[in-house]
């Protein structure tokens, strides 16, 4: 008999303190939860000037959602702001089922689609993080349920007990997960190195999550790359992927740059995990050039574009080039594909014509640096010709008594290393 998963019934709440995207906020916290095989059985607001700092809604809203948790057999609440340790703890009391706030939720998504050892020593590190000053309630919780007679001399010492020793347990733990991942950091910063050596440029791809950034990547590769086995994975739902990865590709001239794939953002995104995954974004921080795609069909594009923008400030990549790729027009009335001045470019990822136009203008950020020569190679350096061959855009080749002349386009880099070559 095949396993069906059953999707757990939640209540997703959320407060409205004024802000202009409460509502899109609220709309991906949805989709959020539908990624986590969860089922939105109802949503509850509350619109209030801050939040109450015991059990973060107000009295009345808290009765309101016990009621709905109990009349609708609901299991999880999850709401829409990071709790401090006490909101957690008395709103789990009040309404008698677990309460997931968002940044959970998303440790949740990020712990079961991280793949790569790199990704999950992040994951672990952001859980940690986050668990760490939530210890007291989790420890109270424990001895309450472990000790039942006793003075409460006792209930107290054995709790601090309890409570320091799983301190020190997980901070142990961070500071080896940290060890853990300075290695594997180690060896990507080698590999960055060598490929920065090689002068090939790079530009890797950013934005909002399910925007279809690892759609356009796979329909680079296909076209200019080694084939669908170095595919990414992709898929239509949030945080498809964690992983950077990261591809060369050769166009039919000859020129080459890498493309990356990096994880996608999302507003409100833990803190801990901007932190720990500032090693995998390493590849954009060193990109030549940025390529932000953003789902044109998406309602909110314009706060998903600055979300982007405040999450990529905040890991320290600035003043690198942008080319903004509205993708997914097929979803809208919007003409494609259109390159519209030198850095917005309208798109859709499955069409042929559009990822040509895209490479286009990756061309034109990229290769600025390309200049034509006319060299004449002697026929005893046969190996300058090959390497020409193979690395550059010949536009002419001609066979004289003194050696091969070649009319080339190349990078200002090959340029240098063969200008004694070089007679026109």
């Amino acid at each position: 008999m095949d396993n069906i998963q059953t999707e757990e019934p939640v209540l997703i709440t959320g407060l409205n303190t004024e802000q202009e995207d409460f509502d899109y906020s609220m709309t991906e916290l949805a989709e959020l939860t539908q990624a986590n095989h969860m089922k939105v059985i109802d949503r509850i607001d509350q619109s209030i000037d801050r939040p109450n700092p015991a059990t973060y809604f107000g009295s009345g809203k808290v009765d309101e959602i016990k009621e709905a948790v109990l009349a609708e057999n609901i299991s999880t609440v999850i709401t829409n702001d990071e709790l401090t340790p006490s909101q957690l703890r008395n709103l789990e009391d009040e309404l008698g089922c677990r309460v997931l706030d968002r940044t959970a939720l998303i440790l949740e998504i990020f712990a079961e689609r991280a793949q790569s050892k790199e990704a999950k020593l992040q994951v672990q590190i952001a859980e940690l993080q986050y668990r760490l000053p939530r210890l007291q309630t989790s420890a109270n919780q424990r001895l309450d349920q472990q000790t039942g007679g006793g003075s409460g001399f006792t209930n107290r010492g054995s709790g601090e007990t309890k409570l320091e020793m799983n301190r020190r347990t997980i901070q142990n733990s961070i500071s080896h997960l940290r060890k853990e991942l300075r290695v594997i950091d180690r060896s990507e910063e080698v590999k960055r190195k060598q490929r920065d050596k090689s002068a090939i440029p790079t530009a890797a791809l950013v934005g909002y999550t399910n925007a279809g950034k690892s759609t356009i990547m796979n329909g680079l590769v296909e076209k200019y790359g080694a084939g669908e086995d170095k595919t990414v994975f992709e898929k239509d739902m949030l945080f498809a992927t964690l992983d950077t990865s990261v591809r060369q590709l050769t166009l039919p001239d000859q020129k080459r740059f890498l493309l990356s794939d990096t994880v996608g953002f999302v507003s409100k995104l833990p803190t801990h995990l901007v932190e720990s995954f500032k090693s995998t974004l390493a590849e954009a921080a060193n990109a030549d050039l940025l390529i932000q795609v953003i789902d044109a069909s998406d309602p909110h594009y314009e706060d998903m574009m600055k979300t982007t923008q405040e999450t990529l400030k905040q890991i320290g990549i600035e003043n690198i080039p942008m080319l903004y790729v509205f993708n997914k027009a097929d979803k809208t009335d919007m003409e494609y594909p259109v390159l519209e001045g030198d850095d917005q470019i309208v798109i859709s990822a499955k069409d042929d014509e559009s990822l040509d136009l895209l490479v286009s203008a990756i061309r034109k950020h990229l290769f600025q640096d390309y200049v034509e020569a006319k060299m004449l190679i002697p026929f005893a350096d046969g190996n300058v010709v090959s390497y020409l061959n193979e690395n550059t855009n010949i536009l002419n080749t001609e066979y004289q008594n003194s050696g091969t002349v070649l009319t080339v386009e190349l990078s200002q880099k090959d340029y240098d290393k063969y200008q004694k070559y070089v007679i026109q």
